[in-house]
């Protein structure tokens, strides 16, 4: 039996999909400098809104990645599910496209993701290693909650733009 072929538009969006999966990484590594100031929360807002649910294809090579850069570790496991929570997340709001909707959006991923990576600590280290984590990261989420606001509210919508011009042609 004969396999489709796949068309234009597919073979785009899955080009597109892996030049997202190598932005995350590249712009990950290359601010991990600056604590918890990232632009992975708006590029994974961006390609949901775009690819819905196909965008877990480049989250998944985004994560992956980042264990083979980093290693395999604890804070990988939070990995795992704190970035599909957030494709998930903008799926359900996905009718909405206004860029305040998407920085208050990525402002709140950015104050609870301390708290979401939390999780494997308290089943490994008990409440103490849980509310710890929790506690210690709260100065490094309120950086997070506040940085990616403004980033998002800033670049959504011209980065929106340029992406619906290129992938228009």
């Amino acid at each position: 039996m004969k396999r489709p072929i796949p068309s234009a538009d597919s073979l785009r969006e899955l080009c597109a999909l892996g030049v997202f999966a190598a932005l995350l990484v590249a712009l990950q590594v290359g601010l991990s400098f600056l604590p918890n100031i990232e632009l992975v929360t708006l590029l994974i807002i961006l390609m949901t809104c775009r690819f819905g649910k196909k965008s877990l294809l480049a989250v998944g090579v985004f994560v992956l990645v980042e264990g083979l850069i980093y290693g395999f570790h604890i804070w990988w496991i939070n990995y795992l599910y704190v970035w599909p929570l957030l494709v998930v997340v903008v799926l359900l709001l996905r009718k909405g496209s206004h860029p305040l909707l998407w920085a208050i959006v990525a402002g709140l991923f950015g104050l609870l993701f301390g708290t979401l990576c939390s999780l494997p600590y308290f089943i490994t280290g008990g409440l103490g290693a849980g509310f710890g984590y929790i506690i210690s990261g709260i100065p490094f989420d309120l950086i997070h909650c506040i940085s990616n606001f403004f980033l998002v509210l800033l670049l959504y919508r011209p980065l929106a733009n340029i992406l619906k011009k290129i992938l228009k042609h």
